[in-house]
C-alpha cells in the first residue's frame, strides 16, 4: 500500500486534555490534523503549527452535532478524558465517526463497581470498599464517578466524619474506598491489536492541591486551621519504578489486557490505558482504578520517556504511538483491527479508498499473524 497513505487521513480530537500530544503525534507520523475547540482556547490551538484545521463549537457537548462534517473529511478520532467528561457512553455509542480503540470498553470505564469487577477478574489487589457508610471502620477515599480530575473526592476518617462531611453527596454516584498509604504511582501502556504486543510507555504521580501542598506544613502548625484537603489535579510530576518492580507491572497490564477480551466484546482493550495503583512500603501494587484510553499524565513525555526510548530509539509520545498503530494499520490493510466496529469504516465512503482484511486479534505476548 502507498506510504502516502497516512496524508490522505485527518487524526482529530477535542482540544483539551492531550490533544496537544495526539495532535503533534499525529502530524509526525503524516497525518493531517483537526482540533475541535470552544471559542476560549480556539487562539491557542492555532498558535501550533502542527494543527492544521480547527472547527469551532460552542461547548464540548455540542461535538456529535458536527458528525456529518468530520466524516467529510475523512477523520479518525482519537478519545482522551474530556471525552468521558463531556460526552455520555450513548452518546459516544451513537457516532459512527472512526474512533480508534474499542467502544464497548466504556461502560466498564465509566463506572466504577464494574471496573472493580474487571480488576478482582485480573487477580489485582485492591483496597477494600465500602458500601455503607455506617461500615467505616478505617479511613477511606470518597470518589465521585467520571473523569473530573480527582474534584469532591473527600477524605474521610470514619463513619461519623462521612455523617459530617460527605452527607452532601447522597445525590451524586460515588464509591467509598479504603485509603491506602503509599506512594501514587500511573503507569500509561499501550497494548497493539496488530502484533499482539503489550508496552509500558512512561509513568507519572499527580500533584493534587491542595492535598500535596499541605503534605509541606507540618502537623502542628495546622492545629486550629479549618482545613479540608482537597484532591484537584493540577498536574503531573515524571516517575520511574524500580527496576525490580517492572515485572510486576508489566504483568498487571497483561491480566487486564486478558480479562478485557472476556468482558468487553469482541476485541476487549487495545490502544493506550492507564492503570491507577499505590505501592506501599511493602513493595505491593494496589489498584484502585483504571482508565481506558490516554491520560493526562503522558503529556510529560511527549518527547518520549525513559521507557518508551527503550522500544524507540526516537521521541515516541502515547499520542504518536496511537499515530504510528493508525498508521502501520493503514499500511497493512488491517484499519478494522483498530477502530471501534461502530465505526463508519463499513460501507462509508470516506473510506472507501481503505482496504480492509478480516484478522483474528492475538493475546499479550501473542505475534500477530
Amino acid at each position: 500500500m502507498d506510504k502516502h497513505l497516512p496524508q490522505l487521513f485527518t487524526i482529530a480530537t477535542l482540544g483539551s486534555h492531550s490533544a496537544l500530544q495526539i495532535l503533534k503525534g499525529a502530524k509526525d507520523e503524516g497525518f493531517h490534523t483537526l482540533a475541535v475547540v470552544t471559542p476560549q482556547n480556539e487562539r491557542l490551538y492555532k498558535s501550533f503549527a502542527f494543527v492544521d484545521d480547527i472547527i469551532v463549537i460552542a461547548r464540548y457537548a455540542d461535538f456529535p452535532a458536527i458528525e456529518a462534517e468530520l466524516n467529510r473529511r475523512k477523520v479518525i478520532l482519537v478519545p482522551h478524558g474530556s471525552f468521558v467528561a463531556y460526552l455520555s457512553p450513548e452518546q459516544h455509542k451513537r457516532m459512527s465517526t472512526p474512533y480508534f480503540g474499542n467502544k464497548a470498553v466504556l461502560d466498564w470505564e465509566s463506572d466504577r463497581m464494574r471496573q472493580r469487577e474487571w480488576l478482582g477478574r485480573a487477580g489485582l489487589k485492591m483496597p477494600r470498599q465500602f458500601t455503607k457508610a455506617g461500615d467505616i471502620d478505617r479511613p477511606v477515599i470518597v470518589k465521585l464517578y467520571g473523569a473530573q480530575g480527582g474534584k469532591g473526592y473527600l477524605f474521610v476518617k470514619n463513619a461519623d466524619d462521612f455523617s459530617r462531611t460527605a452527607s452532601h453527596l447522597v445525590r451524586q454516584k460515588y464509591i467509598m474506598q479504603e485509603y491506602i498509604i503509599g506512594v501514587p504511582v500511573y503507569i500509561h501502556y499501550f497494548y497493539s491489536p496488530l502484533n499482539g504486543k503489550l508496552e509500558i510507555m512512561s509513568m507519572d504521580r499527580r500533584y493534587e492541591s491542595n492535598v500535596d501542598s499541605l503534605g509541606r506544613i507540618p502537623s502542628s502548625d495546622q492545629e486550629g486551621w479549618d482545613l479540608q484537603p482537597s484532591y484537584v489535579v493540577i498536574g503531573n510530576q515524571p516517575i520511574s519504578l524500580r527496576e525490580s518492580l517492572l515485572a510486576e507491572a508489566f504483568h498487571m497490564g497483561e491480566a487486564v489486557v486478558r480479562v478485557s477480551r472476556e468482558i468487553c466484546p469482541d476485541r476487549g482493550l487495545y490502544g493506550a490505558f492507564c492503570l491507577e495503583t499505590i505501592v506501599t512500603p511493602e513493595a505491593e501494587f494496589y489498584l484502585m482504578e483504571i482508565s481506558a484510553r490516554i491520560v493526562a499524565g503522558t503529556n510529560l513525555f511527549i518527547d518520549g520517556s525513559p521507557y518508551s526510548y527503550l522500544n524507540y530509539d526516537e521521541p515516541m509520545s502515547t499520542g504518536r504511538r496511537i499515530a504510528r498503530e493508525i498508521k502501520n494499520a493503514l499500511l497493512s490493510d488491517s484499519l478494522e483491527m483498530v477502530l471501534d466496529q461502530s465505526s463508519g469504516l463499513h460501507g462509508a465512503s470516506s473510506f472507501d479508498d481503505a482496504a480492509t482484511v478480516s484478522v483474528v486479534v492475538p493475546g499479550p505476548g501473542v505475534p500477530a499473524n
